[in-house]
């Protein structure tokens, strides 16, 4: 569409929608209603993302150590954690900690099992390691069962045992098996997001594109009187491109506006009900989102309004 030609496809556009009030409006709702969707499963994304995410940052290595270890033996280990690339944070609990959370956790039974321990502490103490990655807790606790500072000061619950990698084992917590089940479950999760959110689009393409299509051929006849008077194509395009992109730019204002209610109103109570859960989506990621919706709209409507019209405009 020539520069010249903007201002008369402008008013030309603007023309047809309102006396095609009805058949524009059904458009628009037609567009709106199918980014909106688009937009609520890339938001949900997000979020069941964030929740993965806050799953998994709960994955940490617990590695459990010896009474006899001394200070110095449990501070060069304590160096050489926090020197390694995905360990993200190294906290050294006591057997005072220890016992502290375990009691915490059994309030209800706190006084008996205190005194059931008859004033001794059982519980070894441990390091605490988050990781960057947790992705990668297999690799980094099978690094610390291999290390010569940590197998000096791994706590052993059972000294007869002459089985070097069964102490170690024994030494290093992180529930292996509840692990590779939540990382594998989040990873399909993701998959079936990523699909569902391109089969979405896919098919409110196809949908918009048809509506925008009837709409074109309810005005097929003039379409025709304006060929037979000589006009270009691109002259008689125009118009009917830039209508497209009024609907289209309507239709993601609207949608823009349902997410951000969404965003004010929803969120909130998704999150009371999930409380236990982070749910921490930042403000660039709904302003992408927002952008991508009016683009992809844009999109659809000139491509809607153009595939449309290329039947008509055959020599």
């Amino acid at each position: 569409m020539a520069p010249s030609n903007f201002g008369y496809s402008l008013r030309e556009a603007g023309s047809h929608f309102a006396r095609n009030l009805g058949t524009s409006i059904g458009a628009v709702i037609t567009i709106f209603l199918s980014l909106f969707i688009i937009g609520l499963f890339i938001l949900g994304s997000a979020v069941v993302n964030s929740m993965i995410g806050s799953v998994e940052d709960q994955v940490k290595i617990n590695a459990f150590i010896s009474d006899d270890a001394t200070d110095e033996q449990i501070q060069a280990f304590y160096d050489k954690l926090t020197s390694w690339e995905n360990v993200k944070s190294v906290q050294f609990k006591t057997k005072e900690d220890a016992l502290a959370d375990y009691t915490s956790n059994i309030s209800n039974n706190a006084d008996m099992t205190l005194g059931a321990l008859d004033g001794e502490n059982p519980l070894p103490r441990s390091f605490v390691i988050e990781m960057y990655e947790p992705s990668q807790v297999e690799e980094t606790a099978e690094r610390i069962k291999a290390d010569t500072d940590f197998r000096q000061i791994v706590d052993d619950d059972n000294p007869d045992v002459d089985d070097v990698e069964a102490d170690v084992n024994a030494g290093v917590l992180y529930g292996q098996e509840e692990v590779s089940v939540l990382f594998q479950m989040t990873a399909y999760i993701r998959v079936a997001v990523v699909v569902l959110v391109g089969l979405l689009t896919f098919i409110s393409f196809i949908f918009i594109n048809n509506t925008i299509r009837l709409s074109i051929t309810a005005r097929r006849r003039e379409i025709a009187i304006m060929r037979l008077v000589g006009a270009s194509n691109s002259f008689i395009r125009g118009p009917f491109l830039t209508e497209g992109v009024l609907q289209a730019l309507l239709g993601s204002l609207l949608t823009i506006g349902a997410l951000e209610l969404c965003r004010n109103f929803g969120m909130p109570m998704i999150q009371s009900v999930v409380s236990f859960l982070t749910i921490n989506i930042p403000l660039r990621m709904y302003l992408f989102t927002y952008a991508a919706l009016v683009l992809i709209g844009i999109v659809i409507g000139l491509f809607g309004s153009a595939i449309a019209m290329r039947r008509y405009l055959k020599v």
